[in-house]
């Protein structure tokens, strides 16, 4: 078992003459690293997820998309993403966090803002394929960045800190796409929808500098760390590192653990953007409701509801989750939430009871995928954390293709939502059913086997 956080405290205050109190250095570590980071994951979620605010605003129209061709626009990132995920996390680890996270945003910047010249469904698809490969590498490396720093004990917590950007990217992101989609009309020559894919591309390239100069590659680069409290963080790492197999395989990241991981982290994105692709058009089809119009404004405000929800509820369930970092009912509760709710708001007569349903399946989503990573951090070994982090979330990337596009293509098909949306929530079942069934046999920690 690890050490009481006293008697460690009393060691490192014999040892160096400091005294070193783990909750003040993991606030510390917080506050440097979490507003970073978060803002990243922020920009990058807003920047892959904006097309959804510009399709019935103009793009749809204009480019001359059914909800099929729509659904694979969205959804082909992903593909773009899952081809190049493995090799470019690996590529992390060895030139360091700061290079490469700098890389992947000038890449996927240029690429974000030159979507805004696209002229055809073809076009997009490939701006959309080639973001996706830009971006490829970003969530993992900050998920397996994070484990640098931070023992499982209180990444859980942490987790949820950093994937509160996820909602709250809507949550600011859909009121901000409708302000500039109305208020930046003519913006260049550019009608509202393009001049919003131009200007929340530049943010990546700003941010290419801050990351370049205020993040360190781990705690060994960090100069506001103590020697004390680097060598402290550097134990606490250490003893909370899975032990290696005692003859590693080449490979060895590929299992069929990691695999299932990968199964069950596909159903809770292939909800998440299920959600997020077509909330935004469910929210345009209220128009006309009890003879009242929402502006775009107003219609990026109503959007953003089950977000600020969600946001909520994941800093909430994260508090909860760290009393049990990586227990496998954290995942599979909300996960069953959402998977529950989702068909039950199919079957809702207005608009409020109809978001009111939509809200609570966002807050089951959201409050799953932050202690959902707590599984693959504690089951992996530090030799193949990154490339298995890395593989999981490729395979469940690929749920981000899958989503959009065959909730799109089944709609065109039978001419209703409804079968696609009860596809959604039998895969979130099915998540929950497999992290429950994963935790046996996760290897130990270094701290356990002492």
């Amino acid at each position: 078992m690890t050490r009481p956080v006293t008697s460690i405290r009393a060691a490192e205050t014999a040892r160096t003459g400091e005294e070193i109190s783990a909750d003040r250095l993991y606030a510390k570590v917080g506050r440097r690293l979490l507003p970073l980071l978060g803002l990243l994951y922020l920009v990058s979620y807003l920047d892959r997820s904006n097309i959804a605010f510009a399709a019935p605003n103009g793009m749809n129209e204009a480019l001359n998309l059914s909800s099929s061709a729509f659904g694979l626009a969205s959804g082909i990132f992903f593909l773009g993403y899952s081809l190049v995920e493995v090799p470019s996390n690996m590529a992390l680890r060895r030139f360091g966090a700061r290079a490469w996270l700098v890389r992947i945003l000038v890449s996927w910047g240029v690429v974000a803002t030159l979507t805004a010249f696209v002229t055809s469904a073809g076009q997009l698809q490939i701006a959309r394929l080639l973001l996706g490969v830009a971006e490829a590498g970003c969530l993992p490396g900050i998920v397996f960045y994070l484990t640098l720093w931070l023992p499982k004990n209180v990444r859980t917590r942490m987790m949820a800190g950093f994937f509160v950007a996820l909602p709250l990217s809507t949550a600011l992101g859909a009121p901000l796409s409708g302000l500039i989609v109305q208020h930046a009309d003519g913006l260049a020559g550019l009608p509202g929808w393009r001049a919003m894919f131009l200007l929340e591309g530049i943010p990546a390239l700003l941010l290419a500098i801050v990351v370049w100069r205020a993040l360190p590659d781990g705690p060994r680069e960090a100069r506001w760390l103590t020697d004390a409290e680097r060598d402290w963080l550097l134990d606490r790492v250490a003893e909370d590192t899975p032990e290696p197999e005692r003859r590693p395989r080449r490979g060895g990241w590929f299992t069929p653990r990691t695999l299932a991981l990968g199964i069950a982290y596909f159903g809770i994105v292939y909800g998440l953007y299920a959600l997020s692709f077509f909330l935004p058009t469910i929210i345009a089809g209220f128009q006309g409701d009890d003879g009242r119009e929402f502006s775009i404004v107003e219609r990026g405000l109503i959007n953003a509801v089950p977000y600020a929800l969600g946001a909520v509820a994941m800093l909430l369930w994260g508090r909860r989750a760290q009393r049990a970092p990586g227990a496998p009912w954290t995942v599979a509760l909300p996960a069953v939430l959402a998977g529950v709710t989702v068909p039950i708001a199919l079957y809702m007569d207005g608009p409020l009871v109809t978001m009111i349903v939509i809200s609570v399946c966002a807050v089951g989503v959201l409050s799953a995928i932050p202690v959902f990573w707590a599984l693959p951090t504690a089951m992996l070994g530090k030799e193949s954390a990154a490339a298995g982090i890395a593989l999981v979330n490729t395979i469940g990337s690929l749920g981000g293709f899958a989503a959009p596009y065959f909730t799109g293509w089944l709609k065109d098909w039978t001419g209703s939502v409804r079968p696609g949306l009860w596809l959604t929530g039998g895969l979130l079942v099915c998540s929950a059913l497999i992290v429950t069934a994963l935790r046996r046999g996760a290897p130990r920690t270094a701290a356990e086997v002492r």
